[in-house]
């Protein structure tokens, strides 16, 4: 896969999360040495490289995560809709 093919994708990732904004996901992230986060939270912003996520945590507390487009690219992190866990991105390939 090309670089331009890939900066495609990625535009076209960050255009479905543009759209996506103000709604509840689920994420899942490959942070590395055998360690997954998953966790529910608001896609508040979608930013030209980034994008924003407001995760509740325990106690109440809300933090804010951002990822990179490319994160989902390379299938380091997951989008999944709460309502039906089915994945925001399913299959990259074919974008």
């Amino acid at each position: 896969m090309d670089l331009t093919h890939q900066a495609r994708i990625v535009e076209r990732i960050r255009g479905t999360l543009v759209d996506q904004t103000g709604k509840r996901l689920r994420l899942k992230a490959n942070m590395g040495r055998s360690r997954i986060v998953e966790c529910e939270g608001v896609l508040t912003q979608a930013h030209p490289q980034v994008f924003i996520m407001e995760v509740e945590r325990k106690r109440g507390r809300v933090t804010r995560q951002s990822y990179q487009y490319v994160d989902i690219l390379t299938g380091t992190v997951e989008l999944m809709y709460v309502e039906t866990n089915e994945p925001l991105f399913p299959i990259l390939v074919e974008v």
